[in-house]
């Protein structure tokens, strides 16, 4: 049978899935005068609601979601290469005093994170920045905008074949304070990002906590971890799109379409990225086996249904999927070098390096020099593995990086 190569990256490993962390996120921002926030501050007129629920009018909303856009993309800009070579400290504009204390380290971890990618293949050169604003609740001074981020982050000396860009999408839960003055201030950013994966470039999380999650038998040793060593010389192996039943482009198309527009076919998790992952094997053919509420917990099953409670482990858990393919149906197999992947091949990693693996990603590009990676939680598209593996700044200036466990050939 033509299997399919599984990469394993053993600082993403995860077991059964869990709701997904909301975590308050630190933020940053470039102090260019053109986005300056204090250029664009909200007043609320005098005579709004001190207390109790109340709404803002246009004008206000309008005021808010320009901050939010100034805040966001001076936040992306700061991990550019202009922005890494930036050493400012101070706050922008336009935040409280609370915040802009935990900002001055935010960015220094920022222009950090652009200066080492910049080292590593190039970093980014520019960023570009699409707010949708969603609710907006006002209690007495407080507000609250719910928005998604869309971000491309357009990579250096782009080749014939390569993307112009990585992009993700990411949801916030954004505050604001009354000042005295009537003027709203920014007071904290809750992005929703997921810890046990490796969260965008332009967020910061803390350092992680290596607990197991026993979420899988014990199936014994997984092999060594792959290797990342980049060699000199790559080829680039166009897999037979339709080979042992498995049609390997329709895997890859199938992650380049829903990797932010989810398919309304399945019911998305929390940790949602072996889920993802499960799709687009199916799309390209994976069938799914006979699988009942008493055998969900089973490795040996992979099956979906209408509700969790009736879905096996190994659909969603990246543990429990990783068993699956590559030990009970042989529809995958181990790679010793992450480089050895092509479109359509999984990588799998234990983010917090404890021997659990907690995230799954699929390839859908591939260049001479390079791999693109697709996945949700969070939700981006065509991100290098270079950028990944090296990214994830965390207090206090430390940077994660996964065991890539193995390579999968589909």
């Amino acid at each position: 049978m033509n299997t399919s190569r599984h990469v394993l990256d053993q600082s993403l490993v995860h077991g059964e899935i869990h709701p997904m962390r909301r975590r308050r996120l630190s933020v940053h921002a470039i102090g260019t005068a053109s986005l300056a926030l204090a250029m664009v501050g909200a007043s609320a007129p005098a005579t709004q609601a001190k207390q109790g629920t109340a709404t803002l009018s246009s004008d206000e909303t309008a005021g808010l979601k320009q901050i939010t856009d100034t805040y966001l993309q001076r936040r992306a800009d700061a991990v550019t290469t202009t922005g890494a070579q930036r050493s400012l400290r101070a706050a922008p504009a336009g935040t409280t005093a609370a915040l802009a204390g935990e900002l001055e380290d935010d960015f220094s971890a920022l222009a950090e994170q652009g200066r080492i990618l910049k080292g590593v293949n190039g970093g980014y050169t520019r960023a570009e920045v699409e707010v949708t604003p969603g609710e907006c609740k006002v209690e007495g001074d407080t507000a609250t905008l719910e928005v998604i981020e869309d971000t491309r982050l357009y990579y250096p000396d782009v080749q014939e074949g390569e993307p112009e860009y990585e992009e993700y999408s990411l949801p916030h839960s954004l505050k604001f304070n009354r000042a005295p003055d009537g003027q709203w201030l920014l007071a904290d950013d809750r992005a929703q990002v997921d810890t046990t994966g490796p969260a965008p470039t332009t967020q910061i999380t803390e350092p992680l906590d290596a607990s197991p999650e026993p979420d899988s038998e014990d199936e014994g040793l997984k092999p060594q971890a792959a290797s990342t060593d980049q060699p000199i010389q790559m080829a680039v192996e166009e897999k037979t799109v339709v080979a042992a039943g498995y049609n390997y482009g329709r895997m890859a198309s199938y992650a380049d379409k829903h990797w932010r527009n989810t398919n309304s076919d399945y019911r998305v998790y929390g940790n949602d990225c072996t889920n993802f992952i499960s799709q687009a094997m199916r799309a390209g053919g994976w069938r799914t086996t006979s699988g009942s509420v008493a055998s969900r917990k089973d490795n040996r099953k992979w099956f979906y249904a209408s509700h969790t409670w009736n879905t096996s482990y190994t659909w969603a858990g990246a543990e429990n999927w990783y068993w699956f393919a590559a030990k009970h149906s042989d529809r995958t197999r181990i790679l010793s070098d992450i480089w050895q992947m092509q479109r359509s091949d999984v990588l799998q990693a234990d983010w917090k390096k404890d021997g659990i693996i907690d995230h799954t990603m699929i390839v859908t590009k591939r260049s001479s020099r390079e791999i693109y990676m697709t996945y949700h939680t969070p939700s981006n598209h065509i991100r290098s593995s270079a950028r990944s593996e090296r990214s994830t700044p965390v207090r206090p200036g430390t940077h994660t990086a996964p065991d890539l466990l193995k390579g999968t050939q589909l």
